[in-house]
Parts: C-alpha cells; sequence; structure tokens
C-alpha cells in the first residue's frame, strides 16, 4: 500500500493558520485526493476547519473512504459537513473511545477501534483495516500531530509539499510535524523526486523517504 502525506507550509514550517494556499494549490490537493482511495485526517484538523476531502470539481467519490482518527474521542459532529455531505466517514478512534464516540456519532459515521502505538494510535492499524478493503493508496492529510505519528511509524512513502511565500515566525503556531522527540538521527533523510516552482511564489516539491537499508 502507498501512503503519501500531503500538507503546505510556510517557508519557516508553519502549517496554521490554514486557508493561505492558492487555487492552484487547492486543485493539486484535489487532483491528489482523485488518485487515491482514502483518506485520514487528524482531529484537530476537523475541530478547527470545517472538511469535506472532496476531489477534483468538488466531487465526493462514493467508493472513496475519508476518515479521521482521535485518540482523545473528541470530535465535533454538528455543524461538520464531513457528517452530513458524501459517503460515511469512518472515525478511528481508540478502544477506551470506541463506545462513547458511536453514541456520539448515532450513525452518521463508523467507528473503528485501534490499538495504541508508537506516538499516538496505531496507524498500522488504520492501514490494516483499508487493506481489507481493497484500498492500495492512502492520502493522510494532516495536521503536525497525526503526519509526526504517521513518520515515527514509519508508514509514509511520500510526501507532497507546498511551500507558500510567507514567513509566520509564530512559534505557537503548527509546524508540519511535531513529537516529542527528532525522527530520525537526526533527521529522517528524504529524496527529492521533483520541484516546481509557479507563478504565485509557491513551489510543489515532490519527496521520497528514504529507507535504512
Amino acid at each position: 500500500m502507498k501512503v503519501t502525506l500531503v500538507c503546505a507550509a510556510t517557508i519557516c514550517g508553519r502549517i496554521s493558520p490554514v486557508g493561505y494556499g492558492s487555487s492552484l494549490d487547492r486543485r493539486r490537493l484535489e487532483g491528489i485526493r482523485d488518485k487515491t482511495q482514502a483518506s485520514i485526517m487528524g482531529a484537530n484538523t476537523l475541530r478547527t476547519e470545517n472538511p469535506e476531502m472532496r476531489g477534483t470539481k468538488g466531487v465526493l467519490n462514493p467508493e472513496r473512504i475519508r476518515s479521521v482518527i482521535t485518540g482523545s474521542g473528541v470530535i465535533p459532529v454538528t455543524g461538520k459537513k464531513l457528517f452530513t455531505h458524501g459517503p460515511e466517514p469512518v472515525v478511528f478512534t481508540g478502544e477506551d473511545k470506541f463506545s462513547a464516540l458511536e453514541a456520539k456519532l448515532e450513525g452518521r459515521g463508523r467507528v473503528v477501534a485501534l490499538p495504541v502505538g508508537p506516538h499516538g494510535l496505531s496507524l498500522a492499524g488504520a492501514l490494516d483495516f483499508f487493506a481489507a478493503r481493497n484500498v492500495q493508496s492512502v492520502l493522510i492529510e494532516g495536521g503536525a500531530r497525526l503526519n509526526y505519528a504517521a513518520l515515527a511509524q514509519d508508514v509514509v512513502d511520500e510526501i507532497m509539499l507546498t511551500v507558500m511565500p510567507y514567513v509566520s515566525g509564530d512559534h505557537e503556531s503548527n509546524t508540519l510535524a511535531e513529537g516529542p522527540q527528532c525522527l530520525g538521527l537526526p533527521f529522517l533523510k528524504l529524496e527529492l523526486l521533483s520541484c516546481e516552482p509557479l507563478a504565485t511564489g509557491e513551489v510543489f516539491l515532490h519527496y521520497r523517504l528514504k529507507r535504512t537499508e
């Protein structure tokens, strides 16, 4: 299974607040969704935004699985389009939060319990869920803690990064990946597959994770 992490960040690595990407960046994200069979989004992204994970031209593919992962079990439901538009979403959570989330969703999403893994819930367990449904490509749509967990658990194959022409400098804003320690010794190594500068000042970068031999 191929797992791609997609993100847009300022040149200082900040991913919040969102909404500063251009229409070209939006179309890039929608195109990546079109080419993948499932998405995983962190619960904090759902709490702060109102995502639907639509593809090109605003289409919600009825065969594509949209999912949210939450360790705390705290997710908003009322007013969130994810639970009212398109196919039923999947909500991954811990075994201890399963019953409460099922009651809260009231049939508006499928709750799936995951074991605890390093740095959060086991993303390998989420990928096993997708594999059992013949999913061969998964998109991780952030935020910072989910990105960190995915990289720390070594489930990411490629990163699609848009560098936006802004500087934040706000130490309280989320970065691309945030966790308790360095990823790698001291870093994870990437191989650049492509680099596309745009007239908007953005740069589309495509990386592959370099696995340790």
